[in-house]
C-alpha cells in the first residue's frame, strides 16, 4: 500500500478520494486550508492544515509520501467570471517543484473537460458560454497542465465532466483518446473510484482522460 497525500482533501473529489483510498488501505494525508478529522479513527488517515500556494506548508506535506493527488477547486462566486484566478497555476508550480526536490514522482491532478486540449472538443455551440462562465479559471487549469506535462513527474491528468453527488455506479466512461472526448455527466465518487485505480497503474502514466458518461 502507499502514501499519499490529497491535496484539497477536505470536500468534493479529494474527501471522495480519501475515503476510496482509505478503504483499500493506503495511508493517505488530507492537506487543506481546513483540514478536519473526518477519519472516523482510522490509524491510516491524518488531516494537516496548511496553504497549497505556500511553499513551506506544501514541502513539508510532501516529503513523506510516495503519491500525490490534486484536487483544487475555487467557489462558484463571480470571480470565476471576473477573475483573476491563478490558484491552479500557482499552486502546481509550487507542487511540482517540492516533488521533485522530495523525489516523490506520481502525481494524479484532477482539472476539468475544456481545460487543456480538451478544450477543442467541446460542442461548438457550447464554447461561448462555457468561455462565459468558466473561461477565466480553465485558463489558469490548461497553464497547470502544461506545467505538470512538462515536468518530469509520472503524471496522470484527469478531467471530469459535469459534476454530480451521485453514489458510485459502474461501470463509468473512461475517455482516454482524443476522438472520444466529448462533455457528459460523472459523480465525484466515480472520479475518486477512478483516480483510486490510476494510483499505481503504469499504463495511466502520461494519460489524460476524460470521465463522462
Amino acid at each position: 500500500m502507499s502514501k499519499i497525500v490529497v491535496m484539497g482533501g477536505s470536500r468534493g473529489i479529494g474527501l471522495e478520494t480519501v475515503k476510496v483510498l482509505l478503504e483499500q488501505g493506503h495511508q493517505v494525508t488530507a492537506f487543506s486550508r481546513s483540514a478536519r478529522d473526518f477519519g472516523d479513527g482510522n490509524p491510516n488517515f491524518r488531516h494537516v492544515a496548511g496553504d497549497a500556494c505556500n511553499q513551506t506548508d506544501v514541502c513539508a506535506v510532501i516529503e513523506p509520501n510516495e503519491v500525490v493527488v490534486q484536487t483544487l477547486g475555487v467557489p462558484l462566486n463571480l470571480r470565476l467570471i471576473t477573475g483573476p484566478i491563478d490558484l491552479f497555476s500557482k499552486s502546481t508550480r509550487i507542487l511540482i517543484d517540492a516533488m521533485e526536490h522530495a523525489n516523490v514522482r506520481r502525481l494524479i491532478s484532477v482539472t476539468g473537460f475544456g481545460a487543456g486540449s480538451s478544450f477543442q472538443s467541446i460542442n461548438c455551440f457550447q464554447k461561448i458560454p462555457f468561455q462565459i462562465c468558466f473561461g477565466v479559471a480553465y485558463r489558469d487549469k490548461s497553464i497547470q497542465e502544461a506545467l505538470i506535462k512538462n515536468s518530469s513527474l509520472d503524471w496522470t491528468i484527469v478531467r471530469p465532466g459535469v459534476l454530480t453527488n451521485q453514489k458510485l455506479r459502474k461501470p463509468y466512461n473512461i475517455r482516454l483518446h482524443p476522438s472520444e472526448w466529448r462533455n457528459g455527466i460523472i459523480s465525484r465518487s466515480a472520479v475518486a473510484d477512478f483516480i483510486a485505480s490510476a494510483v499505481d497503474d503504469p499504463k495511466m502514466f502520461g494519460a489524460e482522460p476524460v470521465l463522462a458518461n
